[in-house]
């Protein structure tokens, strides 16, 4: 990691996730987080909607048919948080699953948490 490089942490299921995800996607997921830990906005990243001002991005990327979701948090300076991989299952509409957001605001609340202890050790 370069000096300005951003940790990267994953949490819950999120790197598990990702790891299943066929490898075109998970090559366009690992760049867009890359240019998340430069400081940077992957040129298809798009605030998720219901998380006005909250920091939370995601890619979205199309693979044969399906279509793939990394959710992350770029709302502390410091660090990027990957809150979220999954494959979107439903068959009609392009908003995110109930279930889905709902998992997002809780792991949301968890690094709120983790952040303020990850400052206090790092400084």
């Amino acid at each position: 990691m370069d000096a300005q490089d951003k940790p990267l942490f994953w949490i819950g299921s999120a790197l598990d996730d990702i790891r299943e995800f066929p490898d075109d996607v998970k090559h366009v997921m690992g760049f867009a987080l890359r240019q998340a830990q430069d400081g940077g906005k992957h040129v298809d990243a798009k605030p998720l909607k219901g998380f006005v001002g909250a920091g939370v991005l995601e890619i979205v990327e199309d693979y044969d048919g399906d279509t793939y979701r990394a959710i992350y948090t770029v709302r502390f300076a410091d660090v990027v948080y990957v809150l979220h991989a999954f494959q979107k299952k439903a068959t009609k509409g392009i908003s995110t699953p109930k279930r889905e957001i709902d998992l997002i605001r809780g792991r949301l609340k968890y690094v709120e948490e983790h952040y303020s202890d990850w400052c206090k050790r790092n400084g």
